[in-house]
């Protein structure tokens, strides 16, 4: 007998437009969902306790911790951002070494989450955690921290991500992420490496490259020597290897995480390649003093904030309790007499991969883009300053005592936003001209800000501004 051996052609999924993370939508929906949102709050760092509960070994001298919040809670964060633990490396009854380690895990998984350790021989901490670190361990957290991470919700979600040694780590937070949600996404990883075996979450990530045709990675090993088998990339980053790997960067945002001389190449090299600084995220593994003097008022400012949640919840115990099972419906909308609550969220829409990407407008992505003409637009609300809003086209008139993001939602302006107190950063945009007055709570870096970003909830207008958005 003959077995006859037909081809079977998988087709490509159908996908919404773009990426939202899952609890975008529920913010903008009912009080009661949107509680509950907040009661998990991922812009809001909490001092809690975790154990260990799983050790994953990887390679490179690396070494994934696995870890649960004793209180029962999920922890909620933003993929690319990161915990302050404190290791009691010197005894329980002597002062703790706080290190900061970013999250490795999806946020979409939040009942457990991972941070994953390279050991330093020469480190305080890092050799002490792969040695005493087990499953039962329990440890002292901060979090989560820190303004590097993927947006809520992206239309476009066209990402480069860059990573070097153990900057993978926030790097994997963020292919996890996408590769657990629906929804349209392009994404190309360049991983540098300095050995081919040293590649940590290489299986993983191959894997996922084979599954989801969203993603891509590439591997370089840079200027060491590489094995006769070798079939990745070789050589230091260059605009070369960029233009190979991504011909399209200058219309990605991208996120780099890895050594400061690592970043500061990659900032150089983007720029020559025409990515604009508004599209550069970066995550120092290492940095000059006034990157860690940025990273210690991020994590005082955590402090704040957590002790100010504890005293709230101290204070509402009751109420918070009670509150918590409704947590477990955060990804469930509202409802209203018509139908599904959509509030802020992105509109379900189905989007057929191999039809040309299109822009917000529907015009071809491809097409020279023109800049619009403010002059045309309508003009909507009441006040002494206009704000034209390039992308949606429409200009909105605010008082000067006003802060952006109310006018700018009410006129129909698609700005994601969950905090609206100047934390989170979910609502950062560029502005192209005009001047802002912004009371920000560590929701946005000064590198950011230097670059043209403004949080509109938490800023008022100066002058008449353009912004894109």
């Amino acid at each position: 007998m003959t077995e006859l051996l037909t081809e079977t052609i998988v087709q490509e999924p159908h996908r919404i437009r773009g990426l939202e993370m899952p609890w975008n939508r529920v913010m903008g929906s009912t009080e009661g969902p949107a509680s509950a949102a907040r009661a998990l709050g991922p812009w809001h760092p909490q001092e809690f306790m975790a154990e260990c509960v799983e050790i994953v070994p990887e390679v490179g001298g690396m070494m994934t911790f696995v870890f649960r919040r004793c209180d029962g809670a999920p922890l909620a964060f933003r993929a690319g951002q990161y915990v302050n633990v404190a290791f009691p490396v010197n005894g329980e009854d002597q002062d703790p070494a706080d290190r900061s380690y970013s999250l490795s895990s999806a946020p979409t998984k939040p009942w457990t989450f991972d941070i994953t350790v390279k050991r330093d021989p020469t480190g305080l901490v890092s050799p002490w955690v792969h040695q005493n670190i087990k499953p039962g361990t329990v440890l002292e957290m901060l979090g989560p921290v820190g303004a590097f991470h993927l947006p809520d919700a992206d239309r476009r979600a066209r990402y480069l991500l860059l990573a070097a040694g153990a900057g993978i780590t926030p790097i994997m937070s963020m292919v996890r992420t996408i590769h657990s949600l629906p929804g349209q996404a392009d994404v190309v990883v360049l991983y540098h490496g300095a050995a081919d075996e040293g590649f940590a979450f290489n299986k993983e990530l191959a894997y996922i490259a084979s599954v989801d045709s969203r993603i891509r990675v590439f591997y370089s090993l840079g200027d060491r020597a590489k094995p006769a088998d070798w079939e990745g990339l070789s050589g230091r980053l260059t605009a070369a290897m960029l233009n190979e790997v991504a011909p399209d960067a200058n219309g990605r945002q991208v996120y780099a995480c890895g050594p400061e001389g690592y970043l500061n190449t990659a900032t150089e090299l983007l720029g020559n390649v025409g990515v604009d600084d508004t599209s550069i995220h970066m995550e120092f593994f290492t940095g000059d003093r006034q990157t860690i003097l940025e990273y210690q008022a991020e994590l005082a400012l955590a402090v704040d904030i957590a002790e100010e949640i504890a005293e709230e919840i101290a204070d509402s115990a009751e109420d918070y309790y009670e509150g918590q099972p409704a947590a477990f419906g955060l990804y469930e909308p509202g409802y209203d007499a018509e139908g599904t609550l959509q509030a802020t969220g992105m509109p379900l829409e189905t989007v057929d991969p191999d039809a040309p990407e299109a822009s917000d407008d529907g015009s071809d992505a491809g097409a020279e883009v023109s800049t619009p003409d403010a002059s045309s637009f309508e003009t909507v609300g009441t006040g002494s300053l206009t704000l034209s809003f390039m992308r949606t086209g429409i200009n909105v008139r605010v008082d000067p005592t006003e802060h952006i993001l109310g006018p700018a939602q009410r006129a129909g302006v698609r700005i994601g936003a969950n905090c609206k107190e100047g934390m989170c950063g979910s609502c950062k945009v560029v502005k192209l001209s005009g001047e802002v007055e912004m009371n920000h709570q560590g929701g946005i870096r000064a590198r950011e800000i230097d670059a043209g970003k403004f949080l509109p909830c938490c800023s008022t207008a100066r002058t008449d501004m353009v912004i894109d958005a």
